[in-house]
C-alpha cells in the first residue's frame, strides 16, 4: 500500500468515529475469562535483572517536561541509567491487592489500563551491558536478550541514516500489541497506539531531560526492517516509534549483510484473539518501505502558527522557573494516576496557564521541526478556573493567550462530548486536541495520521505530569468525534478530534 494514498487514512478515521448511535448499537461485551496478559513473556530466555534502586535527579517535573532533549552532548547510558528511564516510563510503580488479585499500576497512563505498548532496546557495548537487542519486562524489571551483537547499524539504515540514530549508543523501540488493547476498544486501537505510546514517551522524554541525556523521537523508519529485527509477528505486534538515546562521537558498525529471522517462543496474549482488519490495514497503509521514502518523509520544516484572533483574548501568566513547584519528575511519576472522579472545585489561573505552557513548549521529534511546532491545536471548555469566564476557548501558545470562542457554563456539554462521561463535566477544564488532517495528510501522507495521534499522546502525557506536579489530577478520555468539532465550530471547521484530557481536583487527593 502507498503512504500517499491518503484515502486509506480517511477511511479508517471515519470508520472508527464515535457517535451516540454507534455507541448504543455496539454490543461488544468484555470477555474477562479471555483478558489479555499485561506482559510479553519469552519463556525460554533467561532474564537479566536490572538494578533495583533508582535515584532522585532533583530536577523539577515542570522543568523536565519543557526541555528540548534533542541537543547533542556526549553521554552514554549504563544499566543504572537505563533502569531509571525504563522504570519511570513503563515500570510498575504501585501494587494493590484486590478481591480479583493484584492490581499493577504503571508509570504512564494507558487506555483501559491494558498497556499494549512494549519496549525494546538496541544498543552497542555499554559500560555494564553487552551489545544486543533486548526486550524489557516491567513485571520483573529485567531485560531479555533477543540478539547478541551490535545491530544499531540495522536501525540506522531503516531510519535513513538519521544523525541522531547514527550517534545514539542506545535506541529504544516502542511497539504495539493489537489484541491487548483491541480486547476492549476493537478497531479504534490504532488511535490508542498513538495516545498510549505518546503518554509513555512523555515520561521517557522527561526522564531523559532530568538526567541530561539527549533524546529524539523518530516516527520515520522502514517498518518491515524494524519488525524483522525484533522478530515481531506483524499480524499481532508492530513497531510504532524509535527513540535515539544518548550521543557518542563514534558510529555503530555497518548493518549486517543479513539479519537472521528470530524464532523465539512467546506466551499467547490470551486464549483466543479477535481480528479487526481495519487497524492492521491502517498500519500497513501508513508504513514506509524504502530509505528514500523515509528521507522524503522526515524533517519537513513546519510553519509556526501566526496568531489570528476573532474573539476576546485573555493573556496568561504561567509560573516561571523561580516559582514553579519543585516536586521532582520522579516524585510526580510515583504520585501520578488517572483521576476517576473530580471535585467541582476551581483551580487557579496560574496553575492552568502553567499546565498549558509547560506541556506545549515542544517535542524533540523528526516530524516536529522546528522545536515548538505542533500538529494539534488545543481547544478548551473551561468550567472552573479562577479569573476565567466559563466557556469555550482556543489556546494560542505563541502569544500565551486564550481566545474566547463563546461564554457559557458547558459542564453538561463537556460530559456529553466525552462519550457521556461525567469526568469531563466535573473537571475544572477539558482540553480537546484537534488537528487539520487535510494539511498533515497532504504533507506527510498516511504516516501523518500516526504522527498526529502520537503528538497528542505526548502532549497529553505532559499535561498529566504538569497537573500532578501541582497536586492536581488529570485523565485521558475518548469522545464523540464530529460533535466535538461541531461544538467548537466555526473556529474548528474542517478539523478532526484527536484526543481529550480533563484537568482538575481529583476526588482522591494525590499523596
Amino acid at each position: 500500500m502507498n503512504n500517499r494514498d491518503t484515502q486509506r487514512a480517511w477511511d479508517y478515521h471515519n470508520r472508527t468515529k464515535h457517535f451516540p448511535e454507534s455507541v448504543r448499537r455496539n454490543v461488544h461485551v468484555l470477555d474477562w475469562a479471555n483478558h489479555p496478559l499485561p506482559f510479553k513473556i519469552y519463556p525460554d530466555l533467561e532474564p537479566l535483572p536490572l538494578p533495583q534502586e533508582t535515584d532522585q535527579t532533583g530536577v523539577a517535573a515542570l522543568s523536565a517536561i519543557a526541555t528540548d532533549t534533542a541537543a547533542p552532548r556526549e553521554a552514554t547510558p549504563n544499566s543504572k541509567t537505563l533502569t531509571h528511564l525504563l522504570y519511570f516510563s513503563a515500570g510498575i510503580t504501585k501494587r494493590r491487592r484486590s478481591p480479583g488479585g493484584e492490581i499493577l499500576f504503571r508509570a504512564a497512563a494507558c487506555t483501559g489500563a491494558l498497556y499494549e505498548v512494549e519496549l525494546y532496546l538496541v544498543c552497542g557495548t555499554l559500560p555494564d551491558l553487552t551489545a544486543g537487542v533486548y526486550h524489557f519486562n516491567p513485571g520483573e524489571l529485567a531485560l531479555r536478550r533477543l540478539r547478541e551483537g551490535d545491530y544499531r547499524g540495522a536501525v540506522v539504515e531503516a531510519g535513513a541514516r538519521d544523525a541522531s540514530l547514527l550517534h545514539a549508543p542506545v535506541i529504544v523501540i516502542s511497539t504495539g500489541v493489537y489484541w491487548r488493547n483491541a480486547w476492549k476498544y476493537q478497531a479504534r486501537t490504532f488511535r490508542h497506539f498513538g495516545w498510549d505510546n505518546g503518554t509513555l514517551l512523555a515520561n521517557l522524554l522527561a526522564a531523559t531531560a532530568a538526567l541530561g541525556l539527549p533524546a529524539r523521537v523518530l516516527c520515520g523508519f522502514i517498518d518491515a526492517e524494524i519488525n524483522g529485527l525484533l522478530g515481531l509477528d506483524a499480524r499481532r505486534e508492530v513497531s510504532l516509534s524509535l527513540l535515539a538515546l544518548g550521543h557518542s562521537k563514534s558510529q555503530p558498525p555497518p548493518r549486517p549483510a543479513a539479519v537472521a529471522p528470530l524464532e523465539l517462543q512467546t506466551v499467547p496474549v490470551s486464549r483466543e484473539e479477535v481480528d479487526y482488519p481495519a487497524m492492521r490495514e491502517m498500519h500497513l497503509a501508513s508504513s514506509l518501505a524504502t530509505a528514500e521514502e523515509v528521507a522524503e518523509w522526515r524533517d519537513r520544516t513546519l510553519p509556526l502558527p501566526a496568531p489570528e484572533y476573532t474573539g476576546p483574548r485573555v493573556p496568561l501568566e504561567p509560573l516561571d522557573d523561580e516559582r514553579i513547584p519543585r516536586d521532582t519528575i520522579e516524585e510526580v511519576v510515583l504520585r501520578r494516576g488517572s483521576s476517576r472522579r473530580f471535585r467541582r472545585e476551581s483551580i487557579s489561573l496560574a496553575q492552568f496557564a502553567t499546565i498549558l505552557d509547560r506541556s506545549t513548549r515542544g517535542v524533540a521529534a523528526d516530524f516536529l521541526t522546528p522545536f515548538g511546532a505542533r500538529l494539534n491545536d488545543l481547544y478548551l471548555i473551561v468550567h472552573a478556573v479562577e479569573g476565567l469566564v466559563p466557556g469555550a476557548y482556543f489556546y494560542h501558545g505563541a502569544t500565551a493567550c486564550l481566545e474566547r470562542l463563546k461564554p457559557g457554563q458547558f459542564r453538561h456539554h463537556a460530559a456529553h462530548l466525552a462519550l457521556d462521561q461525567d469526568l469531563a463535566g466535573d473537571a475544572a477544564a477539558a482540553v480537546f486536541f484537534l488537528a487539520d488532517l487535510n494539511v498533515w495528510l497532504d504533507r506527510f501522507g498516511n504516516r501523518g495520521y500516526r504522527a498526529v495521534q502520537l503528538e497528542a499522546g505526548i502532549l497529553g502525557g505532559k499535561m498529566y505530569l504538569a497537573a500532578y506536579s501541582q497536586r492536581l489530577g488529570a485523565t485521558g478520555l475518548t469522545f464523540y468525534d464530529d460533535e466535538v468539532v461541531e461544538f467548537f465550530s466555526p473556529h474548528a471547521a474542517a478539523k478532526s478530534a484527536i484526543f481529550l484530557v480533563a484537568l482538575g481536583h481529583p476526588a482522591r487527593q494525590p499523596s
